[in-house]
């Protein structure tokens, strides 16, 4: 059964390029890991009123990226986009979840 799961991160002002930019180079092994995790249709919103980001994602099992915070990839990526990104004293980037309220077929 596939999950569908969203959150929202914050990018700092004036980022929305570079933020783009990075995720459109997004390194093979990341990709690759993300999709072994069976996290697919991932897809990231920004909202340039308030620079939020939305994040959906379809999970087939149980993991969805937050899982993935231990592997040395994602910490890498982390550090690669700390300084465009709010972030945890870890790098990891400041994450809400956000509830599902409607959903349409």
């Amino acid at each position: 059964m596939n999950n569908i799961v969203s959150f929202k991160m914050k990018l700092k002002p004036g980022f929305k390029k570079e933020y783009k930019r990075r995720h459109d180079l997004i390194w093979p092994e990341l990709s690759a890991l993300l999709s072994d995790a069976g996290i697919s249709n991932y897809s990231i919103f920004l909202d340039e009123e308030t620079n939020i980001l939305f994040a959906v994602q379809t999970l087939s099992g149980t993991n969805n990226s937050q899982d993935l915070s231990k592997t040395e990839i994602v910490k890498k990526w982390w550090a690669y986009m700390a300084d465009i990104m709010d972030t945890n004293e870890d790098n990891s980037p400041i994450s809400k979840p956000l509830e599902l309220v409607f959903h349409m077929d």
